[in-house]
């Protein structure tokens, strides 16, 4: 017991003026307050107890704390480098995939360049052959003849500078898909656009397998007119799709002889927005990969011929560069059609 209390306790016992009656409730008055205070005294024990325990766990989960901070920090840091990494490696890829397209046109491109180079070649020699005889005839002095065969070598020369600026064209429109893009939307002739890409992916494809054979369907609004986009970009989405078309009608054609390969292009005016339609008649997609066609790396083609960044490429340029859409219809065993929309009044 408290010694304060067995003071009292002692007190109230040898107290004589206090009835029998009085000291027995004081004596458990007193007994009760020891009670209590040994009670306090076991609880203050145990809080003191408690809050040391507190102050260890709460030290150590602090440091604790202080480990999982650097590690987060540690880990962000090798985040960043590893997005570092894999921006640097998405940016090659991405040239890759332009590169790897621009092979797919280098045999179409050679094709297209040699027709105008042979009509460059033949009027040429034409030409002298004239200049040739319009001197004769000068020196016999038939000035009527000879301004005749000069009519002649006039209409040669122009023929022979529409062929080479059509070569010029072709060149620059290769070098136009294999240079960077400048960002910079421009008046662009997309019917124009489109028939150069058909006819180049054909050529190439026909370069590379001279068995191959389709027909080619075209529908172009002429009512379109020049569209403000870049046209590098569109036209590596175009040439994508086209390709992707050949592709997919030259597989079915390896499995059924007797098919016959269809590709057509399209382009039609919506009011305010304008649409490009590549069609095949192919095996079309099958459902289940339909929603992941977009996605970065996904391919359907065989190990080594496709890099899975085509048609996500295509989506991001026409969804994020041109603030469009590119939709796809498909059904399996009939064909597919991607649709490019996009807005004309930006």
């Amino acid at each position: 017991m408290n010694q304060q209390l067995q003071t009292i306790l002692k007190t109230i016992e040898g107290n004589e003026n206090i009835s029998i009656e009085e000291k027995e409730v004081l004596i458990n008055a007193v007994k009760k307050a020891d009670y209590e205070l040994t009670i306090t005294a076991f609880k203050l024990e145990r809080t003191e107890k408690v809050k040391r325990t507190t102050a260890i766990l709460l030290e150590e989960t602090i440091e604790e704390l202080e480990q999982k901070r650097k590690a987060i920090e540690e880990t962000n840091a090798a985040l960043q480098q590893s997005l570092e990494n894999l921006k640097a490696t998405q940016s090659q890829l991405i040239q890759s995939e332009k590169m790897a397209s621009l092979g797919e046109l280098t045999a179409g491109i050679a094709h297209e360049i040699q027709n105008p180079l042979n009509f460059v070649n033949n009027f040429s020699e034409v030409s002298n052959e004239l200049i040739d005889e319009m001197n004769e005839e000068l020196d016999k002095g038939d000035f009527e003849e000879a301004k005749f065969i000069a009519s002649d070598i006039k209409q040669n020369l122009e023929k022979i500078n529409h062929h080479g600026k059509r070569a010029d064209n072709i060149v620059k429109g290769m070098l136009q898909h294999s240079r960077s893009s400048s960002g910079t939307k421009e008046p662009t002739d997309i019917n124009a656009l489109a028939d150069e890409y058909l006819r180049l992916a054909y050529h190439g494809l026909r370069a590379k397998d001279k068995s191959f054979n389709a027909e080619l369907i075209t529908d172009f609004d002429k009512s379109i007119g020049k569209v403000n986009m870049i046209p590098q970009d569109m036209g590596r989405v175009i040439l994508n799709l086209i390709t992707n078309a050949f592709y997919a009608v030259n597989e079915k054609k390896q499995r059924d002889i007797n098919f016959k390969p269809i590709v057509s292009v399209s382009t039609k005016s919506l009011g305010n927005h304008i649409s490009i339609s590549v069609s095949d008649n192919g095996d079309g997609i099958p459902e289940k990969v339909k929603d992941k066609i977009f996605q970065p790396f996904f391919t359907t083609k065989p190990t080594g011929q496709g890099t899975g960044l085509g048609l996500s490429m295509s989506y991001d340029i026409v969804t994020k560069g041109h603030g469009g859409e590119l939709q796809v219809t498909t059904k399996e065993g009939e064909g597919t059609t991607f649709i490019i929309n996009l807005r004309i009044n930006d």
